[in-house]
């Protein structure tokens, strides 16, 4: 099995194990980005004893964003969030980062999907043209 396939086989454990709505919140936006960003890669990182599952990050030209779940929430981090335009305000936490920003999304809540997906994509182009300065 590859490094990609086992990344994507443990997201989708993560995601099994979560039952209720953390479950189809990270699935929903998983989605979301993807469709986004086509070829975006699925990794996995932070895995230790206490999460052996990992955090799932989604990757392309560098992180895009991470996807935590908390009791309460689900949280995606973008790496580069502070340095990208929202002009939908879908950041919601981490705002006083000087590099990363996250949205909060809370069982109920509800996100304009439309403006998620363009907030993935400006991500994604302002890592492909820092790697292309590299």
């Amino acid at each position: 099995m590859s490094e990609i396939e086992d990344a994507v086989r443990l997201i989708d454990e993560k995601i099994a194990a979560l039952d209720g709505w953390r479950g189809d919140m990270l699935a929903r936006m998983r989605e979301l980005i993807k469709e986004a960003v086509p070829e975006v890669i699925e990794t996995v990182k932070w895995r230790k004893p206490s999460n052996p599952q990992g955090v799932p990050v989604w990757e392309h030209h560098g992180i895009l964003c991470t996807g935590e779940t908390y009791r309460d929430k689900v949280k995606l981090t973008f790496a580069r969030g502070a340095s990208l335009d929202d002009p939908d305000g879908l950041f919601n936490a981490s705002l006083d980062g000087g590099t990363r920003r996250a949205i909060d999304l809370r069982e109920g809540d509800r996100i304009d999907e439309a403006a998620f997906k363009a907030l993935v994509h400006t991500a994604a182009a302002a890592n492909a043209a820092a790697a292309q300065r590299r």
